[in-house]
This record gives C-alpha cells, sequence and structure tokens, in this order.
C-alpha cells in the first residue's frame, strides 16, 4: 500500500491537533461533565449535552495548549514530552496559540449558552490550570494541590449545567474529584519521577518516591473513598446513592487502596504504574455506578 504526500500530511495534521489538545485527557473530562450532569438532571435535554460535550472538550483542549505553549522548552528536556508538536517542531507556537485562543473563546460561548455559571467555572479552570498550576509545577510541589481545583471541576460542571446553580450536591462531586486526584497524579509523578526532574517539576510532596510520599498517597485514597461514599448518608441534597451503590464504590475504593498499600510495601515503578490504572478504573467506574444508581434505584 502506497501512501501520498498529501494523505500523510493531513494524517500528521490531525494527530498533532488530538496531541495539543490531548484529545484522551479532554475526553475523559466531557464523560466526568457528562455523568455530572446525568446526575442533576431532572430531565434530559440532548442539546445540554452536546453543548456541554463540545465546551468541555475546548476548555480542556484550551488548558492544554496554553501549557504546551509555555512549557514547550521544558517539554523538550523530558523523554515523555520531546515529541510533542511545539518542541518536534512540527507546530509553531503561534499556530498553538490561535487553536487555544480559539478553543477558549468556543468554550466560553458554547458554555455560556447553557447558563452562565458553567461558562465560569469553565473560565476559573482555564485560568488556574494555565496561570497558576503550570507555572508553580517548576517551583513547588504544592503545584499538584492547585492542578487539582480545575482538575475536579468537570465532574461538578455538569451538575451546574443541569441545575445552574453550586449548592452541597456539586460540592460532594467536586470532592470526590479533588481528593482522587492525588492518588493518581502522583503515582504518575513517581513512576515518571527521573524524566520529571529533566524537566525540573516538583510533583511529589516530599520530593522524592519514598516512604513518605506512599503514606501520603494512601492517606489521600482513604479520603477519596470517604467522601464517594458520603452520599448513601442522606447529607448530599438531591445527590443521593443507595446502600448497593455505595457498596459497589467502597469495594471499588478498596481495591485502589490495596495497589496504595502495595505501593507502600514494594516502592517501585510497575506499583507506581498498577496504581495509577486502578484510579483510572476507580473515577470512571465509580461515575458510572452513581449515573446507574440514580436511574434504576
Amino acid at each position: 500500500m502506497s501512501y501520498t504526500k498529501s494523505s500523510i500530511s493531513t494524517a500528521s495534521v490531525i494527530t498533532d491537533f488530538k496531541e495539543i489538545t490531548k484529545m484522551g485527557l479532554s475526553l475523559s473530562v466531557v464523560f466526568s461533565s457528562i455523568a455530572g450532569y446525568f446526575l442533576g438532571a431532572e430531565t434530559i435535554s440532548f442539546t445540554t449535552i452536546a453543548l456541554l460535550a463540545f465546551g468541555g472538550y475546548f476548555m480542556v483542549g484550551a488548558s492544554n495548549a496554553y501549557n504546551q505553549i509555555i512549557e514547550r522548552e521544558l517539554d523538550a528536556l523530558m523523554d515523555r514530552t520531546k515529541n510533542r508538536p511545539i518542541p518536534a517542531g512540527r507546530m509553531s507556537v503561534n499556530t498553538a496559540f490561535i487553536i487555544a485562543t480559539t478553543f477558549t473563546i468556543l468554550g466560553l460561548i458554547t458554555l455560556y449558552i447553557i447558563n452562565p455559571k458553567t461558562a465560569m467555572y469553565g473560565a476559573i479552570s482555564i485560568f488556574l490550570y494555565t496561570s497558576v498550576y503550570t507555572p508553580l509545577k517548576t517551583k513547588t510541589s504544592l503545584a499538584v494541590f492547585v492542578g487539582a481545583l480545575p482538575g475536579a471541576i468537570p465532574f461538578m460542571l455538569g451538575w451546574v449545567a443541569a441545575r445552574n446553580a453550586f449548592g452541597i450536591e456539586a460540592g460532594t462531586l467536586f470532592a470526590i474529584q479533588f481528593f482522587w486526584q492525588f492518588p493518581h497524579f502522583w503515582s504518575i509523578g513517581w513512576f515518571l519521577h527521573e524524566d520529571y526532574k529533566k524537566g525540573g517539576f516538583h510533583m511529589l510532596p516530599t520530593g522524592s518516591p519514598d516512604k513518605g510520599t506512599a503514606v501520603q498517597i494512601i492517606m489521600y485514597s482513604v479520603w477519596t473513598v470517604i467522601v464517594s461514599i458520603i452520599p448513601v448518608l442522606g447529607f448530599t441534597g438531591d445527590l443521593k446513592l443507595s446502600i448497593v451503590g455505595a457498596i459497589l464504590v467502597f469495594i471499588l475504593g478498596l481495591v485502589m487502596l490495596v495497589y496504595a498499600i502495595r505501593l507502600f510495601k514494594e516502592r517501585s515503578i510497575k506499583a507506581a504504574k498498577q496504581l495509577m490504572l486502578s484510579s483510572v478504573f476507580y473515577i470512571t467506574l465509580l461515575q458510572i455506578i452513581y449515573v446507574a444508581d440514580k436511574f434504576l434505584r
């Protein structure tokens, strides 16, 4: 099979577009937002779901593009990022900036059509990610805490899109995704520690993949599980969880906690990767369980 220069060029442009906007991450954020919408919606509007999906992708894609513009010189130093479009020379900074700015404008307009509060939280997310989290990564490990704030917005953003209000329900969804990010990103920071060092990033709470970091990962894993089953107690307004749903979420949490304890015992790259994968399964299945529990309860 032969390929024309045009087809190769088109394929390359599409690949670079996917990389500059981090399509995989952006789609996972869209998934979280839609899950939050289903939890908050009293009647389902497919128009709102479409607006939330496109608006969410635009906002996250913009954040990622701005991030890669700012970190382009540091990305060139790390194995996992040196082949990104900008450091590899396949995309200019101006092109990336046009994509980021266009996505920001489209994202804000799209989310504003849903309601102003949704657009506001989307704007806050972009600002915190690009203007606070990104520059802090080379200065302090507290950057992960700051990054967890915009990272926790998607799940609750869906609720705000459905209800046009931020209350205990949206706050609980925010808290779940907020605490979850620490074991998730610290596990990534663990197995990519040497690569992050090349770029001067401080991603682990103690600065090293050591016992202290492992202890904090366990602590935040426990908090994640506790916050995730709180709705079963009936204290979270319209956000409810049945006993069966809470048991399923608790079992998921125990699995993640087992991998966190394994990391504490082994302190290995393999254990960190296993924890990272288990954390991804946790948040994804948790959101599915919450939505299914609402409609099957």
